[in-house]
């Protein structure tokens, strides 16, 4: 792999997470189910030192902090911690924050998130919601229609900054609807639209909602967190969600992120990165660099 971000070698990963336990309710006192499942070896601190150990080993420079759930009425102290990191550690290359975008305030909380760091590239509030009670996170299905959510998210333009899009297949066509309402705003849809059956039906709906999000121009796929719903690093997963989303959307537009540690569930970072390498072997450089490299480069202007 020989793709190099500007001034640097190397590999970026475009979604990972460091964070204390004390910090996360989840990690906390009662398990608290998450769609990944039970998390007990992962039910500790998570620091830089860890996550850089591992990355650098693997050819990885620069990385995307993507919020880890601290408590909604935290956000910013999330925010000033990862500033600390950074100037301490230079990592993480840049962050995605969270605000609650159902709240009022939402705006001033970005703007208090803007002001305490120039790191900040973007917000990520989860809207994925699922028939299934443990796979859920919103409070319904129908959230990207929430005309406080609405005003909220057209604060982005102003910042300057991205939303990180987190729904499941059946959520594709509202988010369709929901990014054409705001060409504005870059839209990152995280884990290639969380495609968790892997039935045809399933697999049918997922590629049409991807589609739908590919007529789009400002939406941007992250190649992660395949590994989710089937607990492992899944081949022909992999290929299906790598050759969908390539030819979907073209190789500027798609981007590998690792998902640490939530993957160290049952995989090591050596072991995912070379199996996404291998899968894209047959594609041009050009391309490569793309997904490892460039677009998150871009994107996340690192």
């Amino acid at each position: 792999m020989t793709a190099s971000a500007p001034g640097r070698s190397g590999i970026v990963d475009a979604h990972h997470h460091i964070w204390r336990a004390a910090d996360l309710p989840w990690l906390q006192g009662e398990m608290v189910p998450r769609i990944f499942g039970p998390y007990e070896p992962i039910r500790r601190d998570y620091l830089p030192s860890e996550y850089v150990a591992e990355a650098t080993a693997c050819g990885i420079s620069s990385a995307v902090y993507v919020q880890a759930n601290w408590s909604l009425d935290r956000c910013v102290d999330e925010v000033r911690w990862l500033r600390d990191v950074h100037a301490e550690t230079g990592w993480p290359t840049a962050v995605v924050g969270c605000a609650d975008l159902f709240d009022e305030d939402a705006p001033d909380v970005m703007r208090r998130q803007a002001a305490l760091t120039p790191l900040v590239r973007g917000t990520r509030l989860q809207l994925h919601w699922h028939e299934r009670p443990e796979f859920r996170f919103a409070t319904g299905p129908d959230r990207m229609k929430d005309p406080v959510f609405r005003r909220n998210l057209a604060a982005l333009a102003d910042l300057g900054w991205l939303f990180e899009l987190q729904v499941f297949p059946a959520q594709l066509p509202d988010a369709a609807e929901l990014v054409a309402g705001f060409p504005e705003v870059t839209f990152v849809l995280v884990h290639a639209g969380m495609p968790v059956e892997t039935d045809p039906a399933g697999v049918a709906e997922w590629r049409r909602g991807m589609k739908l999000l590919a007529e789009l121009p400002n939406v941007v796929v992250k190649l992660t967190g395949q590994g989710t719903f089937v607990h492992r690093v899944d081949r022909p997963l992999i290929d299906r969600v790598a050759a969908t989303c390539l030819d979907l959307f073209g190789s500027r537009r798609c981007m590998w992120g690792s998902n640490f540690p939530i993957e160290k569930l049952w995989t090591g970072l050596p072991t995912l990165l070379s199996t996404w390498q291998e899968v894209l072997a047959g594609r041009s450089a050009e391309e490569v660099h793309d997904v490892f490299t460039a677009t998150a480069t871009r994107v996340y202007r690192l």
